[in-house]
Formats: structure tokens, C-alpha cells, sequence
């Protein structure tokens, strides 16, 4: 097979698949809305369930929902017959998903749902089939054919589902107003779960490991602070642990400039004007746009009394994946 072959074949699979779900869109119709609200009047979970191809889809979906708001999860249809089914409460629902909506496994389920009057939202590409009439409500999934040279292998008509099911997600994460912090929140270790749920006193540096002295020091004195630490500045304090001022790895290189001595005293050599102060509170994510925007590489936490209670750097932020 010649290479031009390869990518022939590639870009007809991708426009066939891209045609089909664009011939779905009538589909979105008053049944979509139904299935959209008996979701939402779900007091206990929404069940998918399928086979082959169509269970993975479907498992799929599931994963989509639960990550979404919606608690969800997949029972394999064939094991459902054999005792898992009693995973499925009364007070939930199922979505079936199935090409031909005529498999065995499925069509066992279907009277013993009607019998505990659970609702059964079907996901097929043939809405006359057994499974699409016996449902409450019937979400069309079909396509012309495969795209499969064959017509054999589901492609096409897998890709339809899943979109479906994207759909219905997508329907039921703005009827609930949804938010990204709510994502996050079942994704604590993905890139937007520490962007939004890691704040700074979750990386900072606490109790001893804090480089701070007090203004009456010498800079002899704030230097061994300062390279015992490790983080590249020193906080002064007051008699009352109050911030008065910083001194950083910059500040001296300008001080030894100046013709300073190591003798001097800190509180003449400190910058007074600490902008890298945040609050304990603060995300870490919001932490690093300060930092950003201030062109700083370290912050200090404070109190709300101006006590310094932790202090981190850019290094701290790259160990919590915030960078």
C-alpha cells in the first residue's frame, strides 16, 4: 500500500465520520430534552450499560459523567444478566447503548427494568428495534454506513454514540451550572486540580524553615540566615515579628556595589517595599502570576497580623506541578 493510499483512506474515514455526526443533528430533538431531564431527576446514579464496541463506548460516557457532575458508572450488559444487576438502585437510571438495539444481552435487561420501573434512556442506530420501542426515551445514533471499506467494523456508528453521549454530558454540565472548580474537584491530580485546588500554604515552607531575622542584625548575620535556608531572601521583622522588611540574593550584589560591609546593619540595607506577600489562602496558581507579573521569584506568606508564617520560590511551585 503506497503511502498517498494510507493518507487517502485516512482523510475518507475522518470526513465520513464528520458527515455522519453533522447527519445526527436532527436528532437533538424533544427526546434529548427528555433524556436530559430524567438524568437530572435522578436521585441515584445513571447506569450505562452495553456490549462490545458499544460497551466501551459506553463506559466511556460514563467516565464523562461522573467527571462532569453526574454520578455515573458502567455495568457490562452480559454481566448484568448474572447478578450485577443488582447494582442498579431504584432510584436510578440506565442508558443502553447498542448499534443494532437487538442484542440478547440487552433485550433480558429490558423487562426487568419496566418491572422495577427504572427509567431506560437508549443510545441506537436503529430506533425501531426492540430496545429503541421498548425504551422511555430513544436517542437516535445511526448512520448511512460504516467506514469501514466492509461496512462491517463499527466506526461510524461508534463515533455517533459516542458523540451522543458527549452531548448529553456537555447538556447536563450547563443545566447544572458546573464550574471549573467543581471539574477540579474530581480531577485533584490533573493540571486544573492543582491549578485550582493547591493554594500556597499547601507548598510553603513553614515554622524553622523560614529565613527571617530581625532588623537589628548585621548583614554577617542575615547571610548565614540566608544561606542556611536556601531560598534566596531573608524576611526582617520588628520586636513583634511584624514584616518591616526583605533582603534578596540581588539586594546584595547591589549593597557590596555601594561599598556595604558585612558589618552593617540590615535594617539600613532592607527594601522596605515588599510586594511578593500573599496569604496563606491564596492559590498557589494565583501566587505565580504575582510572581510573573512583579518579575520576582519568591513570595512571602503572612498572617493576617503581617507575621511571616511561610515563605516558598519558583522551585517550590515546579515540585507541586503548579509550573
Amino acid at each position: 500500500m503506497s503511502s498517498q493510499a494510507c493518507i487517502n483512506a485516512g482523510v475518507r474515514v475522518l470526513k465520513e465520520e464528520a458527515q455522519a455526526l453533522i447527519d445526527l443533528i436532527p436528532s437533538i430533538n424533544e427526546n434529548f430534552v427528555k433524556a436530559c431531564q430524567i438524568i437530572l431527576n435522578t436521585k441515584g446514579k445513571v447506569i450505562l450499560t452495553g456490549v462490545g464496541k458499544s460497551g466501551h463506548i459506553a463506559t466511556k460516557i460514563a467516565s464523562t459523567l461522573a467527571s462532569t457532575g453526574t454520578q455515573s458508572f458502567f455495568v457490562q450488559a452480559g454481566e448484568a444478566a448474572h447478578g450485577d444487576l443488582g447494582m442498579i438502585g431504584k432510584d436510578d437510571c440506565v442508558i443502553a447503548i447498542s448499534n443494532s438495539g437487538e442484542g440478547s444481552e440487552l433485550k433480558i435487561l429490558i423487562p426487568i427494568l419496566k418491572r422495577r420501573s427504572i427509567p431506560l434512556i437508549a443510545i441506537v442506530g436503529d430506533t425501531e428495534s426492540s430496545l429503541g420501542k421498548a425504551a422511555n426515551v430513544t436517542l437516535s445514533a445511526h448512520v448511512e454506513k460504516e467506514a469501514c471499506p466492509l461496512n462491517l467494523a463499527p466506526t461510524s456508528s461508534s463515533t455517533a454514540e459516542l458523540a451522543m453521549g458527549d452531548a448529553l454530558a456537555v447538556a447536563l454540565i450547563e443545566s447544572r451550572g458546573f464550574t471549573e472548580r467543581d471539574f477540579a474537584m474530581s480531577h485533584p491530580g490533573g493540571a486544573l486540580g492543582r491549578r485550582l485546588l493547591v493554594h500556597c500554604q499547601d507548598v510553603m515552607h513553614k515554622g524553622n524553615e523560614i529565613p527571617v531575622v530581625k532588623s537589628t542584625v548585621s548583614l554577617k548575620e542575615a547571610l548565614f540566615e540566608m544561606t542556611q535556608k536556601t531560598l534566596g531572601f531573608i524576611c526582617i521583622v520588628n520586636e513583634k515579628h511584624e514584616l518591616v522588611g526583605v533582603y534578596t540574593d540581588g539586594d546584595l550584589r547591589r549593597s557590596l556595589e555601594k561599598g556595604a560591609t558585612i558589618n552593617a546593619n540590615i535594617s539600613d540595607l532592607m527594601s522596605t517595599s515588599v510586594r511578593g506577600v500573599v496569604s496563606a489562602d491564596t492559590l498557589a496558581a494565583d501566587a505565580l502570576a504575582m510572581m510573573h507579573k512583579l518579575k520576582i521569584n519568591s513570595m512571602i506568606v503572612t498572617d493576617k497580623d503581617n507575621h511571616p508564617i511561610g515563605a516558598f520560590n519558583l522551585h517550590d511551585l515546579m515540585q507541586a506541578g503548579i509550573i
